[in-house]
This record gives structure tokens, C-alpha cells and sequence, in this order.
């Protein structure tokens, strides 16, 4: 063939090889120029054999004259001249068999005279019985494929190894509401060559503690580090046991946090419930890495990039890396997270740092093309995390496990922050060697998480949402004297519209308020309602509970138990008590360290 696909000059055309049988009204096959007139008995096409002309093919144009092609359009010619007007020449002439007319280059075909147009019979090509062929097997291999995708994911679900929650989770992350994560790293040292590392004969404690809260719009994320010696109160803890009967293992107060699991036979429902303690944030589900987690994990995805801004020589965690940028990966990896007399302070806050940057690092490239375009690295990474994680009872199959990370994987890095609880060292030391809370900045950070507020300006956070909210609390505001309220508990510990109702009344001068009861259905956020005339008896209110703007929703009046109208104020679960304002802050305290997955930072 040539650069235009012709043929050589003394191949058949395929069209010219298909002549009309009148006596059977059918395309059949002719041999070539050299074949008899005479009708040719059946004969069954070979593999080369060309396929008949479909009706109305257009022929190519230019191509070259063939020999014997003159001879057979003269005899088509002296068929046309000897057969009258439109009758079928077999009738006229028996014996004779002519083919049709030559049809005109790219004129649409016409029937023969005196008979309806049919269609030749289909041949199959060898190019046609290739690709049934090919059909053929690919639906074999798509079969097969499907059987062996399900073999494997029986496979990673037999990997994954699971724990009961106890009761202390929601019940699981869904799709329509912010998702709070439990990652759990334990010291105990289980697997091939951990021998070294982690404390001698521990129970596996929670060495290392990240509440992972996601934004309900998946704009963005905070990575919430727990650091291991904070002064925590441990509950007391309900514990499925290995033979399935329940047992409460009795609560610490002012424990260290890492106690939380291992301890006395806690497991990670028990580190559960104390996060929920500490930061009034229960988490949707948990998962617990050993340090078989960070090896594999770095594995199979080729190495992370980290930064060292000084040489480390670590003895202890056996890290030994030179100032800039380098690729971790298995044990080197687990040694950089392990490492912290040589970094900062040389104890667990700076060892926070660390990780935080070693897990953007991780997040980077997981999210990276070099990862998600290669089937090896997504095979190997859904391996190794079957295999190197322990989730709850909600979270025990890989199709949830793919669920959440479809929801995880919404998230754009540069919006997810990595920051630590504020702590101050423990007063009650000589030696410092835990921390406690620091009052004056922790209950801020929880209150953010609590209600899904980013620690990063989002540009999906909707400016005109933000300036109508603000535009509620501006205007005239009643005198405390006028404001006439319901009063409702949707979600607070009980007895707190009570108490709402008596400290508005005694100390604030609301005394046209009641206790309206319960909510018909309970809330997360504290509301207030108002119609369009009671916005300055609703600015009022809003200014003496420390309600923001978005708590404030215009409806419609409603009246009291006097049948006078009033506005309505019900508390919801976030709801701390008469007197404490409900202002959600919308962005972090002063001096609380912060860093964002985006973003290179070298440890020094």
C-alpha cells in the first residue's frame, strides 16, 4: 500500500467481484475477469475473500484503471442496449446472465430493472472476524478481570483487621455531614525488625494522636495532634472482651493521655471517649497504625520527600541525615518520625512537628500523578494499608474504606492544617515532664473543630453569607425590658432552659421569658428565631447570650403561653451554660502553631 492507501494496479476491486444472479435475485461471487459469463454455483467466500458492496457504498474516487475492467464495462454497456425498457433481462433472454448497469462514480445505487432492490448477503472479512474475535476475548478478559477484582478485594478485606468501638463512636462517617477521623499510632513493637524501637514490653500505648476533623463541604481539613503527656481524666470505658462479653475497665483521672489505650487493657474505643472528654468532639471512626504503617506505607509509594534544616545523628531512633532534602522510605521513615532529642527541644512537642511535616509530606504524594496514575503504587498502597491498619466495627471492609477515601479525597492539601491541642507545662512539676491544657487557647481550638470553622480562608466560604449574618446584629436593639422569649432545650443537658430562663430573668432583666419545655427535635447549634418586628428584641438577646449572626433566623412570630407573640431561643448541644458565650471564632487564637499540607518546612 502506499502513503494513500491504494492498491497495486492489477488487484480486483472488491465491488467488482459481487455480480446479480437473476435467477435468485442474490449478489454472488465472481472469480475475476478470466470467469465464464455463466451464472458460478455457490461457492463459500475464503478468508480473503472481499465482503459484497453494501447498498449505496460510494466507490473512491481516482482509483486506477485494472486490466480486464474496459472488456466487462463494455459488456454491462451491450446488456443495457439489448435488454427493453425495464424488464429483467433473464426473462428476455433465458440463459443469459448479465450483470448489472455499472453504477456511476458516487451516484446512489439503483435496483435492477424490473426488480425490487435487495440487499447483497452479508460476508464475514477476515478484518470482521478479527474483531469478533477480539470482542470475544475481551469479554472473556473483562469476565475474568471482574472475578479476579472480586478475588482480590476478598483478599484486602482479609486483611483488615477490626476492634469493636464500644459503643463510643457515632456509628460511623456519612457522606452529607463532616467527617471526624481517630488516627491512633501505637509504640508497640510488632513486626520484623521493630525490635529496636518503642518502649520494652510495651502494651502499645497511643504514642502518637491526630483527630483528623473534615470540613462538611470537604473545603477543608484540621489534623488536630494530641500530644502524649497531657494530663487528661481517662473515663471509665465499656470493652467488648475477646470472648465477647462486656467489661467496664475503671477511668484515671489526671492520666497521661497515652494511657488511654493499652493501659490496664484499654483499647481504642477507650482513647475514643477520652478525645470526646477532652475536646466535647466525638469521632465518626478510628484507625490504629503500628510502626509496620509508616515503612510499608512509604513503600509503596515510592518515598516522601522531607526537609531537615541542620545534620541529625540520632542514636535513639537510629536517624542519620544530612541538612536538605531527601526521600525517606521504610526504616529510614520510621526513624524520622521516631526521632525527637535531636530536633527542637528534644522531647514530644517537637517530635509532634515532625510528623506533622513527615504526614504533609505523605499527603503530597499519595495526591500526587506519580501515585494515582500508576495502577503498582495504588495496588501496593491499598495492600499495605489493609495490612497495616486496625479500624473499628464500622469501618471493617474495603468498600468502606473506599468510601471514606472518596470523601478524603475531595480535600485540596493546601487547605488542610495541621496544628497541636495548646499546651503549657504542668505547674505542678519540678521536672517538666507533662503538659496540661492551656486554658486560655484549647477550648477556642475545640470550639472551631466543634463547629466545622476552617483554621485556612477557604475561598468556597461564600462572602455574602458571611456579610448577611454580620448585617443581623447591626441596628437598634429593645431594651432588655421588652424582649419577650420562649424558651427551648434542643439538645443541652437537662434542666438548662431553667437555668436560662433564671439568669436572664435575675441578673439580664428579661422577665417577659418562660420554659417553653423540649425542642421538637434537637439541635446542634443554639437558634433564634424572630419575625422581621422582633429583630430588635432579637439583636438584644443575641448581644446578652454572645449568639454570632448565623444563629439568628428570621421566620415567622410565634406566641407564648399568654397567646402574645415572642421570639424563640432554643438551646442546642453546644449549649455550655447560662452566662457563656456561644460566639463561634472564626479564626484560630494568637500563638497556636499551624502549618498546612501544601507547603515544605524543614525541621530544625
Amino acid at each position: 500500500m502506499d502513503a494513500q492507501g491504494r492498491g497495486r494496479a492489477d488487484d480486483i476491486d472488491p465491488a467488482d467481484q459481487w455480480v446479480l444472479n437473476p435467477n435468485t435475485g442474490e449478489y454472488e461471487l465472481r472469480l475475476g475477469p478470466s470467469a465464464p459469463q455463466s451464472v458460478p454455483g455457490p461457492r463459500r467466500p475464503r478468508s480473503s475473500d472481499a465482503a459484497p458492496p453494501a447498498r449505496g457504498r460510494k466507490e473512491a474516487a481516482g482509483r486506477p484503471r485494472r486490466e480486464g475492467q474496459g472488456q466487462k464495462t463494455r459488456s454491462r454497456e451491450t446488456a443495457r442496449r439489448e435488454a427493453p425498457g425495464r424488464e429483467t433481462p433473464g426473462r428476455d433472454a433465458p440463459g443469459r446472465s448479465v450483470p448489472p448497469p455499472r453504477r456511476r462514480r458516487g451516484a446512489p445505487e439503483e435496483p435492477p430493472p424490473g426488480r425490487r432492490g435487495r440487499r447483497p448477503v452479508k460476508k464475514t472479512s477476515k478484518g470482521k472476524k478479527i474483531l469478533l474475535w477480539t470482542g470475544g476475548t475481551m469479554a472473556f478478559v473483562l469476565v475474568a478481570g471482574a472475578g479476579a477484582a472480586y478475588l482480590y478485594i476478598q483478599h484486602l478485606n482479609d486483611n483488615i483487621a477490626s476492634v469493636s468501638d464500644d459503643g463510643a463512636s457515632t456509628g460511623g462517617f456519612e457522606k452529607d455531614k463532616a467527617i471526624n477521623i481517630l488516627l491512633i499510632g501505637t509504640d508497640k513493637r510488632t513486626g520484623k525488625g521493630n525490635e529496636s524501637y518503642g518502649d520494652a514490653g510495651s502494651v502499645g500505648h497511643a504514642d502518637t494522636t491526630i483527630l483528623l476533623h473534615v470540613a462538611k463541604d470537604r473545603s477543608n481539613a484540621t489534623a488536630l495532634s494530641i500530644p502524649r503527656d497531657l494530663i487528661v481524666d481517662v473515663p471509665d470505658c465499656p470493652t467488648t472482651q475477646d470472648d465477647g462479653s462486656q467489661k467496664v475497665i475503671p477511668g484515671t483521672q489526671r492520666a497521661r493521655f497515652n494511657t488511654s489505650l493499652g493501659q490496664d487493657g484499654r483499647t481504642p474505643s477507650c482513647t475514643m471517649r477520652t478525645v470526646t472528654e477532652l475536646t466535647g468532639v466525638k469521632p465518626d471512626n478510628f484507625m490504629v497504625a503500628d510502626f509496620n504503617a509508616v515503612k510499608t506505607l512509604t513503600s509503596a509509594v515510592g518515598g516522601v520527600e522531607v526537609c531537615l534544616g541542620k545534620d541529625i545523628d540520632d542514636p535513639d531512633s537510629h536517624l542519620k541525615l544530612s541538612e536538605g532534602t531527601h526521600t525517606i522510605e521504610g526504616e529510614q521513615a520510621l526513624a524520622f518520625v521516631r526521632t525527637r532529642h535531636a530536633v527542637g527541644f528534644g522531647g514530644d512537642l517537637s517530635r509532634i512537628g515532625l510528623q506533622q511535616q513527615f504526614l504533609s509530606a505523605l499527603m503530597r504524594k499519595l495526591k500526587s500523578n506519580d501515585t494515582l496514575t500508576s495502577p503498582q503504587k495504588m495496588l501496593d498502597l491499598a495492600e499495605a494499608g489493609t495490612k497495616a491498619l486496625t479500624v473499628d466495627s464500622q469501618l471493617d471492609s474495603i468498600g468502606k474504606l473506599k468510601d471514606l477515601g472518596l470523601e478524603l479525597g475531595k480535600l485540596n492539601v493546601k487547605n488542610l492544617t495541621f496544628t497541636t491541642v495548646p499546651v503549657i507545662d504542668n505547674p505542678a512539676e519540678k521536672v517538666k515532664a507533662t503538659v496540661v491544657l492551656d486554658d486560655s487557647k484549647a477550648p477556642q481550638v475545640f470550639n472551631m473543630i466543634r463547629n466545622d470553622v476552617s483554621f485556612t480562608e477557604v475561598k468556597k466560604q461564600k462572602k455574602k453569607e458571611k456579610d448577611a449574618a454580620a448585617a443581623r446584629l447591626k441596628g437598634s436593639k429593645a431594651p432588655a425590658s421588652e424582649v419577650r422569649v420562649r424558651i427551648l432545650n434542643g439538645g443541652a443537658v437537662s434542666g438548662s432552659a431553667q437555668e436560662t430562663l433564671s439568669w436572664l430573668q435575675n441578673e439580664e432583666g428579661v422577665t417577659k421569658s418562660e420554659n417553653a419545655g423540649n425542642a421538637p427535635e434537637p439541635l446542634k447549634k443554639t437558634t433564634l428565631e424572630y419575625a422581621p418586628e422582633q429583630a430588635g428584641q432579637a439583636r438584644r438577646l443575641a448581644e446578652i447570650m454572645g449568639l454570632s449572626g448565623a444563629a439568628m433566623k428570621p421566620g415567622e412570630s410565634v406566641t407564648n403561653s399568654q397567646g402574645l407573640p415572642a421570639i424563640t431561643l432554643t438551646l442546642g448541644k453546644d449549649f455550655e451554660g447560662a452566662g457563656v458565650p456561644l460566639t463561634t471564632p472564626d479564626k484560630a487564637p494568637e500563638g497556636v502553631d499551624k502549618s498546612t499540607a501544601d507547603k515544605v518546612e524543614c525541621a530544625k
